[in-house]
């Protein structure tokens, strides 16, 4: 092949028992796909090295067929071959299959082939050790990568997102050091990125997960989100952002160690969030809705929602409690309109055709469940979270949540829940509904319309919610 010195083709061909270079790579490259033969081709050390430097060749002669082919074998015998990884390093590989991807003909011509390739060469190298690792991170932690991760292509963004977290998976400096002025730009185009095609694999998750769930970085990179000025309180890519971060918690709670800073960021974006109660109609759908304001406001809810219902973060719900998260949510279930369900029995009663309740309607389906869920989370086995509620009249309130309601669904259930966390070893609480008795139960309007109420067993005094319907 022209350009190519024959110091370095002849051993490729004679290896690959081939006398044209493409098929003495895609020889190579089929050799280098098993354990054995990975191990037969690292004995021979000019193989990795005569392909570093073909590579070098070819990406000045523009033969991208031959490189990508070439850059596929180097993958292939770093893939967990220690003599390879290292030989790689030591031969200056990180540099060559550098300055290949981020070659301004290559990103010109639109190579993702290429650049995907090159991406797992170098991610196969990081998974080898720090020492790798570091060397990898100083030129990774670029404007040369950034410019990549805008490609917005998601086989580009898995590999790159594979080499960060194995880089920053043990090393505190290094994460550190992706969440600062150097390497945030990174981290943001790789977000967005994802926010506009996606991913294939959960590398992001991780690294979101560990910098902002279990660091303090959270707030750093969800400010960085906000471009392209709108209507909107929020962007597609910080509401993208927080649904990545609620997903992980929801599946993770049990292995993942919430930072304290992280449940105050969340905590104090939901008061923001709130905002957007003032002007919503009423729900179509769950979350997501298509609307970023309403979606960052329901990514924030179920967030703190699964945070407060794993006894493991009770230092955190202490701090959460603290700042006043009971008073909020209770205000904030008085400030809606009642349930679907008692709003039509209570107009019926009434006669009147027109709802006679004002109030701020559900901004999604499920807003209402998620506020009783965290109420009543809240209120598991913590004596001081159930006297609040009941001094701040929210027994009643909580009452009215356990109906069956079309844009909740499992209100009842919640309520039903927050209902039972609430009178669980607290006797001034069951006093609270005792005195609501009337001849053994409690006859409210709105549960005997909707076939509940609120029997007292004679002997414990103990009230429990009935549906007079089954």
């Amino acid at each position: 092949m022209d350009g190519v010195p024959e110091n370095i083709l002849q051993p490729l061909l004679a290896a690959g028992n081939s006398s044209k270079l493409d098929k003495a790579l895609e020889n190579l490259i089929e050799l280098a796909r098993t354990t054995d033969g990975r191990s037969d081709l690292a004995s021979n050390n000019m193989i990795i090295t005569n392909t570093l430097h073909l590579c070098k060749s070819l990406a000045f002669n523009s033969c991208f067929d031959t490189l990508l082919l070439a850059l596929k074998l180097i993958r292939n015998l770093c893939a967990g071959e220690t003599r390879n990884q290292d030989s790689f390093i030591e031969l200056n590989g990180f540099d060559i299959v550098s300055d290949i991807i981020s070659c301004r003909k290559v990103v010109t011509d639109l190579n993702y082939g290429i650049i995907r390739m090159g991406l797992q060469v170098l991610a196969n190298v990081s998974l080898a050790g720090e020492e790798h690792q570091i060397v990898i991170w100083n030129r990774v932690c670029s404007l040369e990568f950034a410019e990549i991760a805008k490609l917005r292509r998601k086989e580009i963004c898995d590999p790159l997102c594979m080499i960060i977290y194995a880089c920053i998976e043990e090393n505190q400096e290094l994460l550190h050091q992706l969440c600062l002025d150097r390497g945030l730009p990174l981290l943001v185009e790789i977000v967005r990125t994802a926010s506009d095609v996606g991913f294939g694999e959960n590398w992001l998750k991780l690294i979101l997960t560990r910098t902002c769930v279990e660091e303090s970085y959270f707030t750093s990179l969800f400010s960085k989100m906000l471009y392209n000025p709108s209507d909107s309180t929020f962007t597609h890519d910080q509401s993208f952002l927080l649904s990545i971060l609620s997903e992980m918690i929801n599946e993770q709670i049990e292995h993942i160690t919430v930072s304290k800073v992280f449940a105050f960021d969340v905590f104090n974006l939901l008061k923001i969030a709130l905002t957007v109660l003032n002007c919503v109609s009423r729900p179509k759908s769950g979350i997501p809705t298509g609307s970023t304001d309403i979606d960052v406001l329901g990514y924030s809810l179920c967030i703190l929602r699964n945070i407060c219902a794993f006894d493991g973060h009770v230092e955190i719900i202490e701090s959460l409690l603290s700042l006043g998260l009971i008073h909020m949510l209770l205000e904030l279930l008085r400030e809606l309109e009642p349930p679907a369900i008692i709003r039509k029995t209570l107009n019926r009663a009434e006669n009147s055709d027109t709802n006679t309740y004002s109030g701020k309607v559900c901004p999604y389906k499920g807003f209402r469940c998620d506020i009783v869920a965290i109420i009543g989370n809240c209120a598991y086995k913590r004596k001081h979270v159930q006297d609040e509620i009941r001094e701040k009249n929210g027994i009643l309130l909580m009452l009215q949540q356990c109906v069956i309601d079309d844009e909740n669904p499992f209100l009842r259930e919640w309520g039903l829940f927050g209902v039972r966390n609430l009178l669980e070893g607290n006797l001034e609480n069951e006093r609270v509904v005792t005195d609501l008795e009337i001849q053994g139960s409690v006859n409210l309007p709105e549960f005997a319309q909707l076939g509940l109420r609120v029997d007292v067993d004679p002997q414990t005094r103990r009230p429990k919610l009935v549906n007079t319907t089954e």
